[in-house]
């Protein structure tokens, strides 16, 4: 059991045992007590008990049945119109295990392609008396609206702070790890509310003899926010060979990438005690650097023009 992956291991079992959601842990669980279930559509973002929540309904609808009775399919990796076509309808023509249906649970539903997605309304009309399926997805905007419309839609929120440090020190209980208090904030701005994300850099954290602060950031090769905040502020204050060497020493000695840090110098501009109007161009410039970055840039060049162009805002 020492070697099993966390998110694994510490995945709850039970409606009642799912971190926070409660606006669809209730609904779920009166269906439960009426045996049946309609077709669902699971949208939000990762980390938060989607595929959780379907696992959990399954084993209390289906008991000891359930894994005759339940399907998982990623659609991410199986995103064409064939995967409908066979994989989920020759599941869906079997027939139901000690159950009068079964759920088939198509993960990252949003991948389907518009052919794909077309095919699988018909399924679902097809065998709607056996059949229920559960669609989990990131963005429902891409799921086609004949599907949506033959679907209760359950938005999941983003988990956050004092809901993942609970879910952590659980853990932290379970494995007698020795971690500091401050610790559970840093990988829940980390994690960003992905409890996947959080209990991921915790096991990798495990090995240190007492988690603290400064080794979480050395174990996920993040930029740490006084880092940041310092080349933010010798930039502004005009100092742009300081700035430059707080920004090679990012991107050299601690091997972080160009995107990493303009993540997160975004995230933290908002933290400043600037005036809205300098967050304002701030925000203006790192968008359009971020852009230059994604359309394949040199990270060094863009970045240093980011801080000369904050160097301008800064003498405004």
């Amino acid at each position: 059991m020492s070697s099993q992956v966390w998110t694994e291991k510490y995945r709850p079992e039970k409606l009642n045992e799912i971190i926070n959601q409660s606006h669809v842990v209730e609904r779920l669980r009166s269906w439960v007590k009426e045996g049946s279930v309609p077709n669902m559509l699971f949208a939000g973002p990762a980390g938060v008990g989607k595929t959780t929540a379907a696992l959990c309904l399954a084993r209390e609808i289906f008991g000891e049945h359930w894994r005759e009775n339940f399907q998982e399919t990623n659609a991410s990796d199986q995103r064409g119109i064939d995967v409908v076509r066979g994989k989920i309808k020759n599941f869906a023509m079997t027939k139901p295990l000690g159950s009068d249906f079964k759920i088939i649970f198509l993960d990252e539903s949003d991948s389907l392609t518009p052919e794909a997605q077309q095919a699988l309304r018909r399924t679902m009309e097809k065998f709607s008396d056996v059949c229920r399926f559960i669609l989990s997805c990131n963005y429902s905007s891409r799921i086609i609206e004949a599907i949506q419309s033959r679907c209760s839609v359950f938005r999941f929120k983003r988990l956050g702070s004092n809901d993942v440090e609970k879910y952590l020190k659980h853990i932290v209980s379970k494995e007698s790890l020795k971690i500091k208090d401050d610790v559970y904030a840093t990988i829940h701005d980390l994690s960003e509310g992905d409890l996947r994300k959080a209990t991921n850099i915790l096991q990798a954290c495990s090995t240190l003899d007492k988690i603290d602060r400064e080794g979480v950031y050395q174990i996920v090769s993040q930029v740490r926010p006084e880092d940041v905040d310092q080349m933010i502020r010798l930039a502004l204050d005009g100092d742009f060979s300081g700035a430059r060497k707080k920004l090679y020493d990012l991107l050299i000695s601690k091997a972080l990438s160009g995107e990493d840090i303009l993540k997160a110098v975004h995230s933290h501009v908002f933290k400043t005690d600037l005036d809205e109007k300098k967050k304002l161009s701030l925000v203006e410039i790192l968008g359009e650097y971020e852009f230059r970055l994604n359309q394949g840039a040199t990270p060094e060049v863009q970045l240093e023009a980011m801080l000369a162009q904050f160097m301008k805002v800064g003498s405004q």
